[in-house]
């Protein structure tokens, strides 16, 4: 089987090296991939918006199936677009990607259908959106409506700090803005959980804990995530019944009756408070770096799955797993999530000896002269497979010291809820 994946970052070389242990697969291609893919799988120079280039080097290809990685070409349509190609895609299609693109599609949703969230307003314009804000308690929740890259989210715990959210947001720093999402602070501790969906049934694929701020300790500004582990120290049987029961199947259901079928990875971003969980946010499609803590721990063969997803035969496939645990750190170029340079050289890296269940996915990485080269802002994830939180996080912080790579910063206390407690 001839397999390509759409994406550049530390989730889709997690996919490659996934699906490259699978004797089903015989040719991974990665569009358009990065240092990391490249050792793996064949990369393909392609930009991820540009469809038509996409269907035709697929079609020239016969490539079997076409995996989705990024939100972005999900929301824009580019599951419906192949698929009218007679292109085998694993992925949700646009109307079923709007729980991740509009977050007030999901908030209605929410509320036609009971599902736990935050109270919510939205807003059209600055003047409205202000006026609301005088009259609320803060802390308080903004966002941005449309995609943000996991940067679109403010925390605001006083009136300059929701003055600047509502500003930035409508003057585009996050892309076109036609509205702006205001909800209720909760408190509690957030969790990632995963589904994976045939459009008929589903089952659970994992759960993680993401660490979204750029500084230990939970300081600083949202980034697209320093690092996660899995499972969530949350998790047990009596959370996750209510996780499906109440938020999961609800949502697959309303979707069901607007006639929109989701077939692929539902990442569910939950806030648990009194062990009751309430829906933050969807996200359709494996996280990241959530997916490189989740995919080393999966014991069935991942094409196998994939496959049974297209094929509308998920039932049939049992799912097993490792039981270990698994932790990631990711490594940035200095001053992301604001301004970094790229195209700095990462020495050392074919030096480092991993063992068993060591892995280190690229991200924004590239390759030039044989030489690797950083890419953008999270640039290397090390990612450690063991029966132990703490000699996870100790082996990673290990690795990235071997590394030694003058260009890069990480934060050092992932897991810490786990492991310092």
């Amino acid at each position: 089987m001839k397999v390509g994946i759409i994406g550049s970052g530390g989730r889709e070389h997690a996919v490659c090296v996934s699906l490259k242990k699978s004797r089903n697969v015989s040719k991974i291609y990665c569009i358009p991939g990065n240092a990391g893919t490249s050792l793996i799988a064949e990369n393909v120079n392609i930009p991820i918006d540009n469809f038509e280039k996409i269907k035709n080097f697929i079609l020239s290809n016969a490539i079997d199936i076409v995996i989705i990685g990024p939100e972005k070409p999900l929301v824009e349509g580019i599951v419906d677009y192949l698929e009218a190609y007679n292109i085998k895609v694993f992925g949700p299609n646009k109307a079923a990607s709007q729980l991740e693109g509009s977050k007030t599609f999901t908030k209605n949703l929410c509320k036609k259908y009971n599902i736990p969230t935050a109270k919510f307003g939205v807003f059209e314009n600055v003047k409205d959106a202000l006026i609301f804000l005088e009259n609320c308690n803060l802390p308080i929740v903004i966002k941005a409506d449309g995609l943000a890259a996991g940067k679109g989210v403010y925390i605001c715990e006083k009136k300059e700090d929701y003055l600047q959210a509502v500003h930035e947001i409508f003057e585009g720093k996050f892309g076109q803005a036609d509205k702006i999402l205001i909800e209720e602070f909760l408190k509690g501790e957030e969790m990632s959980f995963f589904i994976i969906s045939d459009g008929k049934s589903y089952k659970k694929f994992g759960s993680a804990q993401d660490h979204k701020r750029v500084f230990e300790g939970d300081k600083g500004k949202n980034t697209g995530g320093m690092g996660a582990y899995s499972p969530s120290r949350l998790e047990s049987k009596n959370l996750e019944k209510k996780i499906l029961d109440k938020i999961i199947e609800p949502t697959l259901k309303g979707l069901n009756k607007m006639d929109i079928s989701f077939m692929g990875f539902l990442y569910a971003g939950l806030m648990i408070v009194d062990d009751e969980p309430y829906l933050i946010e969807y996200n359709v499609r494996m996280g990241d770096p959530e997916c490189q803590t989740i995919l080393p721990k999966l014991n069935s063969d991942f094409s196998e799955i994939l496959s049974s997803c297209v094929n509308k035969n998920l039932d049939s496939n049992k799912i097993s797993w490792h039981d270990d645990k698994c932790l990631c750190i990711v490594l940035c170029s200095k001053g992301y999530p604001d301004k970094y340079q790229n195209n700095v050289q990462i020495k050392n890296l074919d030096k480092i000896k991993l063992q068993e269940g060591e892995f280190i996915f690229h991200a924004g990485t590239q390759n030039n002269d044989k030489k690797i080269f950083s890419n953008g802002g999270r640039v290397l994830n090390f990612v450690i497979k063991s029966n132990d939180f703490k000699n996870c996080r100790n082996r990673g912080l290990e690795l990235i010291n071997e590394l030694n790579w003058e260009n890069g910063f990480h934060r050092k206390d992932i897991g810490f809820k786990v492991i310092d407690k």
